[in-house]
């Protein structure tokens, strides 16, 4: 296959995801439709390095993470961090709800052999689903290697629709106090006045010299920054450099060194997410037909229970916290997918919920950096530490 022919083919089914959620209006999330087109494609007619064919390679999709994931620091003020205390204690108890249903009645189910190897990748991304794979094989669980890695694919089927429902409902009862006057957007004037402090580092450069090349030059090195940071501090504990990036990008906008949305106005975002998206879905070519029938039964059993023990723990600290228990839902089932699929189903869920910028700007400040910091929380800290402890029990 032609690089040209692989890229028309991977572009067609993102643009194809796309239509579907436009037309369902959000009900059916672009993910999931790319995903099923993706598993169909490998069961088919895609080489298996289709998406490598393509132009992303996992150096070039490592690269585009390290920007992507600065950049959604800019998102954030330390002040949006500080306010979203809420947001970790929920998503935290969204993981305690995994682990605990798992630990008692996937245990009975499925065994514990099982269940230690799913619950990390259940709870993150690639990274604690590698260790766990990596960890099974050496202890001569040769299924179970691939059940780590299927679970971390799979997870998502049930995330992405759940996480659309439950924020579309979300969204319109914001949508109803808004508009009602009950809901006042108080971050307006703050928003304002952090535009115009904006890279207060280079308030003498003339903006002629702020290009787009200068633009990415920072974010670079605020990711460098981050991954150097990692591996000077790993001897002593282990960090992952994205979870530093994500703290320095809010850093670097908070002293002026980073522009809010700075991959956007360097023109880049939309390739970025793009090549991102691919080399996700590019997992889904180790999923065969007969793997996916061989651990069909724990893999859907252990889905199940986790998404129920999320909800039931998230539900019990939002009531607490006084949370809506549709906000609190969406945080906790972020651990399904994390970035970038949390940012993008929370902007498809608004762009169907209204045409009207201002609502849009109420339901992004609202909705947006609970999903982000939510997921970041789960899939990037949390389950990179438990996938270090769990892989001792093999």
């Amino acid at each position: 296959m032609s690089q040209m022919l692989a890229l028309v083919i991977m572009v067609l089914i993102l643009f194809i995801g796309e239509v579907v959620a436009v037309r369902t209006k959000a009900i059916v999330p672009s993910v999931f439709i790319c995903a099923v087109l993706f598993l169909l494609g490998y069961w088919t007619f895609f080489p298996k390095d289709i998406v490598e064919i393509a132009g992303v390679p996992p150096v070039v999709a490592t690269m585009l993470i390290y920007l992507l994931i600065t950049n959604m620091g800019t998102l954030l003020s330390i002040q949006e961090l500080i306010k979203q205390w809420k947001t970790i204690l929920i998503s935290l108890s969204g993981i305690l709800g995994i682990i605990v249903v798992l630990f008692t009645a996937g245990t009975f189910l499925f065994g514990v052999e099982t269940i230690i190897v799913a619950i990390p990748p259940l709870v993150g991304g690639l990274v604690s689903a590698l260790i766990m794979s990596e960890g099974a094989a050496n202890a001569g669980l040769d299924s179970l290697a691939i059940f780590a890695i299927v679970i971390y694919v799979m997870q998502g089927f049930a995330g992405y629709p759940l996480t659309s429902i439950v924020l579309k409902k979300e969204g319109k009862r914001l949508l109803s106090e808004y508009r009602s006057g009950e809901l006042v957007r108080k971050e307006t004037a703050v928003s304002v006045s952090a535009e115009k402090s904006e890279l207060s580092l280079f308030k003498k450069l003339p903006e002629k010299y702020n290009t787009d090349f200068f633009k990415f030059l920072r974010l670079a090195f605020v990711g460098y920054l981050a991954y150097l940071i990692s591996t000077l501090v790993d001897p002593l504990v282990t960090i992952s450099p994205f979870v530093l990036c994500l703290l320095f990008g809010v850093i670097g906008r908070s002293i002026g060194f980073l522009e809010k949305h700075t991959l956007q106005k360097a023109n880049g975002f939309g390739f970025a997410i793009m090549a991102l998206m691919l080399y996700i879905f590019d997992g889904l070519k180790s999923a065969t037909p007969s793997m996916m029938l061989e651990i069909l039964y724990p893999l859907v059993g252990c889905i199940i229970l986790g998404v129920i023990g999320m909800y039931i723990f998230s539900y019990i600290i939002g009531r607490i916290l006084k949370v809506s228990k549709e906000m609190a839902f969406a945080v906790s089932l972020t651990a399904l997918y994390g970035f970038p699929a949390d940012y993008i189903i929370t902007n498809e869920v608004i762009k169907a919920l209204t045409t009207d910028d201002e609502e849009k700007d109420m339901l992004t400040s609202q909705m947006l950096p609970p999903m982000l910091v939510g997921g970041f929380i789960s899939v990037t800290m949390v389950s990179v530490v438990l996938a270090g402890i769990f892989v001792g029990f093999l």
